[in-house]
């Protein structure tokens, strides 16, 4: 087996891991404490609450949004057949690192001191930096190994948070949901990952890049969570008082229309009429996506429910039509279809963040910073995840082989095989038996 395919993680893995827990936990002895003054840090949640319900008042919105990186994100990945493990595994993997790192590089930028004050409103800032690796990851997800992802865990949040930073507070941009700063930035950089690391012996597709009935419906699950629970994360940064309550009910009749429209495009773009659960488990919350930027805006039920009407059909056309040409003629093998579920919705989004301003929704927002800063996040990511991708391709990182894509067996203990060397052995005994 040549040398760029050795995939024992018995050492690299270990003392890599163990290395990033060793220097996040000394960054946090130095720079991060609790918050305890009155007036409150990071942006997000103003207001005059007392200091009790202050701390805690965000907590029930982080919670939503806790649930959607770990349970959401990581069963709507599951539909591989041979790859639920990881899925589910690495996204838990993902987001622990993340969570950690995403709490440092956003409070360095933030904070107006040397040290970083945390509170729940920073905790739910880092698992937003998260979800921007887990989308990237489902770019490449069954062709990289556990080591790649945390090295691109790590350079992915670094960049987001830079990018952040710009668009919030250079830029002044409002992307309240984050359709450009996490779900168009994420769908890019994953994008461009993929497109450095693209793997020729997969061209015509592989024997485990499918689903079976029952991994479709384990993502089901995933997506059920994440539509349940995106009202929360669009609206869990906004000021609270109307525009938090803007953000929930916008995000709540987008999600709605959107499903009706995957569901009916779905059955027109199928020859026999039927409905394709891969469209059903992705498009359906791409209303979501393309509300974020402008959820807590005053764009009106119907303006809501519009941007939902669209980013489901272009969602849903996306998967059926896109993801064959980016695989063939752009060599983007683009596993989990991030482009037509964050990448085009979150386009979507920021363009109508920009037409929204135009027409006065919000105050203070100018039209031209918020192209800006859609030109910004996907700009960045496209860099970013390029020269990610030159790093990752590097041939000592444990990647898999092409015949082994898609397959837990090559960094998982898995049961079935235990079973299958068990047989093995009984056969075994049985043949010596009838020597005897």
């Amino acid at each position: 087996m040549p040398s760029h395919y050795t995939t024992n993680m018995r050492f690299k893995f270990p003392i890599l891991a163990i290395c990033l827990e060793i220097i996040i936990i000394i960054l946090f002895g130095v720079f991060v404490g609790y918050e305890t003054n009155d007036g409150g840090s990071g942006h997000g949640h103003s207001g005059n609450d007392s200091v009790p319900d202050k701390f805690i008042t965000p907590y029930p919105m982080f919670q939503d949004v806790h649930v959607m990186i770990f349970v959401g994100f990581g069963f709507l990945m599951t539909f591989l057949k041979r790859y639920g493990f990881t899925s589910v595994g690495i996204n838990m993997l993902i987001a622990a690192l993340g969570l950690q790192w995403g709490i440092l590089m956003q409070g360095w930028w933030h904070s107006h001191s040397h040290s970083i004050k945390m509170t729940v409103l920073s905790m739910i800032n880092a698992d937003f930096s998260t979800a921007t690796v887990l989308i990237s990851f489902g770019a490449v997800l069954g062709k990289i190994s556990p080591v790649q992802m945390l090295i691109m865990t790590i350079i992915e949040i670094t960049i987001f948070a830079t990018n952040e930073h710009l668009v919030v507070e250079i830029l002044k941009a409002s992307d309240v949901g984050a359709s450009m700063t996490i779900h168009a930035f994420g769908a890019y950089f994953g994008l461009a990952v993929a497109r450095v690391l693209y793997r020729s012996g997969l061209r015509n597709g592989h024997d485990n890049e499918g689903s079976v009935y029952h991994s479709d419906l384990f993502a089901m699950i995933g997506t059920l969570f994440l539509w349940m629970f995106w009202p929360s994360f669009n609206s869990a940064i906004a000021d609270a008082g109307i525009n938090q309550h803007r953000a929930i009910i916008n995000t709540y009749l987008s999600l709605a229309a959107c499903v009706l429209v995957a569901f009916a495009v779905s059955s027109l773009v199928q020859e026999k009429g039927k409905l394709d659960m891969v469209h059903i488990q992705n498009a359906t919350l791409a209303g979501g996506v393309a509300v974020g930027t402008c959820a807590d805006m005053n764009i009106s039920p119907y303006g809501a429910m519009l941007i939902g009407f669209v980013a489901g059909s272009i969602s849903t056309v996306g998967f059926k039509f896109l993801t064959p040409v980016l695989a063939s003629k752009m060599k983007i093998q683009d596993t989990c279809g991030v482009h037509n579920l964050h990448g085009l919705p979150g386009l979507l989004g920021g363009i109508a963040g920009i037409i929204a301003t135009s027409m006065g929704a919000k105050k203070g927002c100018s039209p031209t910073m918020q192209a800006a800063a859609l030109a910004s996040s996907v700009g960045v990511a496209l860099v970013g995840g390029t020269l990610t991708g030159f790093l990752l391709k590097l041939p000592f990182w444990g990647q898999p082989p092409d015949q082994n894509c898609y397959d837990d067996s090559i960094y998982w203990e898995v049961p079935e095989e235990e079973e299958a060397h068990g047989g093995s052995a009984h056969g075994d005994q049985n043949t010596l038996k009838s020597d005897a």
